[in-house]
Parts: structure tokens; C-alpha cells; sequence
């Protein structure tokens, strides 16, 4: 079992920054990704970075990609969200997630974090 905390969401104006915290606790020795996600009021969840958790490659959806950067504190086992220039269009309920080795999606999730960016 692996799970996941976040923390950092709130309320900003557009053209603000937020960092959001992920941290993973339990069998952290068994995950292979770690991600971020949101979803919006009617909307579908979405992807919006990630990373291999030995690899250290990352991945940005196109329309966070220049603003958001995700890293981490392996030390910590904590994934941060560094949002920057946020929109409003950023609005959302933002999850982080877990992949373990061996597996083709995400099996841990957090119970997300609420970001409000107002105009």
C-alpha cells in the first residue's frame, strides 16, 4: 500500500504561483511514476506532469508546459507542483497519483487539493 497526501492548494489571482506538495508514505520502494492530475468542475480528469520515479524523466501536458514544473525530495518522498503565471483556466481539484513497477496506470491516489485562481 502506498499513500498520498497533498497540501499547497488555495486561492490566487491569475498570473500568480503555487506549489503543491504530494507526500507518499508506506511502500514507496514499489513505485515506478508519480503524477499530477486535475479536474474541473464537469470536466474529466486530466493529466498534467509526471515523472519516472528512478528515470527522472518529466512530462508536462501542452498547456502547463513553461509554467509548471514537477521535482521531487527523495529524501522527503515528496512530489512538488511548482505553478507559476497560474490562469483561471487552472482552476481545478488537483491529484496526486502513484504508479507502481510492474503496472500500466495509476494505483494510488490522493484525496486532492483544491487551486482557485480568479481573473
Amino acid at each position: 500500500q502506498v499513500q498520498l497526501v497533498e497540501s499547497g492548494g488555495g486561492l490566487v489571482q491569475a498570473g500568480g504561483s503555487l506549489r503543491l506538495s504530494c507526500a507518499a508514505s508506506g511502500r514507496t520502494f514499489t513505485i515506478y511514476a508519480m503524477g499530477w492530475f486535475r479536474q474541473a468542475p464537469g470536466k474529466e480528469r486530466e493529466f498534467v506532469a509526471g515523472f519516472s520515479w528512478t528515470g527522472g524523466n518529466t512530462y508536462y501536458a501542452d498547456s502547463v508546459k513553461g509554467r509548471f514544473t514537477i521535482s521531487r525530495d527523495s529524501a522527503k518522498n515528496t512530489v512538488y507542483l511548482q505553478m507559476n503565471s497560474l490562469k483561471p483556466e487552472d482552476t481545478a481539484a488537483y491529484y496526486c497519483a502513484a504508479r507502481l513497477s510492474g503496472t500500466a496506470s495509476y494505483n494510488y491516489w490522493g484525496q486532492g487539493t483544491q487551486v482557485t485562481v480568479s481573473s
